[in-house]
């Protein structure tokens, strides 16, 4: 098929990366897909989110998209391109496969439905809880800075990324930009005897309360695993959540295979899997 690839300007630029953009076009302008691609400040990959109308697929529109950002990923200079599609046999699956793209990353979608019985967890002594809505208060980020470590050896299979640099100032970069779409971060966080917040875990919520809400991450640093901490900050936040917004329907979160430790924390608060998906991703040759 004879078609236009388009550059398109992409406003999202933001303290953690900026966003190209790409549109197929037939040669009567008739729109055939879109492809998007996340360059970020921090790291050596590239995602690409990549959209043929059904259609239209089967043209070679996607192969023309996917070659376009592959060329722009490695003219920034990154060494892979990632891009993730519905596991089982799906239209995204194949193509990724016959473009040669490999498996890097598989994960399992799950889902908590807000009715029913509620999650508890006893104390874990010498730790205490805070919780706080959108950007992290004053007396506390310092601390929520050093903590985002926990993240760092997450479980990720080869899509695991490179460690990151935070500082209060992404921080806030980051609550804003979750505040800017209308939605509202609810974090919530353990203080260890030393003071130090030692793990936390972050929500995302529809600022009117309804439909559902979106696990963003937790973690735990090394030297307090063990004690089940992550198991009684998820357990004690959708508590506060329920109570706070009774009309949310559910809760949603998405983990590594890998990362069997969450995925045992999750089955035992009641999450049930929805689906699962694979990220696929190629090396680029830096130019």
């Amino acid at each position: 098929m004879i078609m236009n690839i388009t550059p398109l300007i992409d406003p999202a630029h933001r303290s953690s990366g900026r966003r190209l953009a790409w549109v197929a076009a037939g040669l009567d302008w008739r729109p055939l897909g879109t492809a998007y691609l996340w360059i970020p400040v921090a790291g050596d990959a590239a995602e690409l989110e990549l959209h043929v109308h059904p259609a239209e697929r089967r043209a070679g529109v996607g192969s023309q998209l996917l070659q376009a950002a592959t060329d722009a990923a490695a003219e920034q200079g990154l060494r892979s391109l990632r891009t993730e599609a519905v596991a089982q046999a799906s239209d995204g699956e194949r193509f990724c496969v016959a473009r040669g793209l490999r498996p890097v990353l598989a994960l399992t979608y799950t889902r908590l439905a807000l009715t029913g019985e509620r999650p508890g967890h006893r104390p874990v002594p010498g730790y205490r809880l805070i919780h706080w809505d959108g950007t992290v208060p004053d007396a506390w980020a310092e601390t929520f800075a050093r903590s985002r470590r926990a993240m760092d050896d997450m479980p990720m299979g080869e899509a695991a990324p490179a460690p990151q640099s935070w500082d209060v100032e992404r921080l806030h970069a980051i609550a804003a930009a979750v505040a800017e779409r209308g939605e509202l971060l609810c974090t919530t966080a353990v203080v260890a005897p030393d003071g130090e917040i030692a793990g936390f875990t972050e929500l995302v919520l529809p600022s009117d309360g309804l439909g559902e809400g979106q696990h963003y991450g937790t973690g735990v640093l090394p030297a307090h695993r063990g004690r089940d901490l992550a198991c009684w900050m998820k357990a004690e936040q959708i508590g506060r959540i329920r109570d706070r917004f009774p009309r949310l329907a559910g809760l949603l979160a998405d983990t590594a295979d890998d990362n069997t430790a969450m995925r045992r924390i999750n089955d035992s608060l009641g999450y049930r899997p929805t689906h699962r998906s694979a990220q696929y991703g190629r090396s680029l040759s830096r130019t």
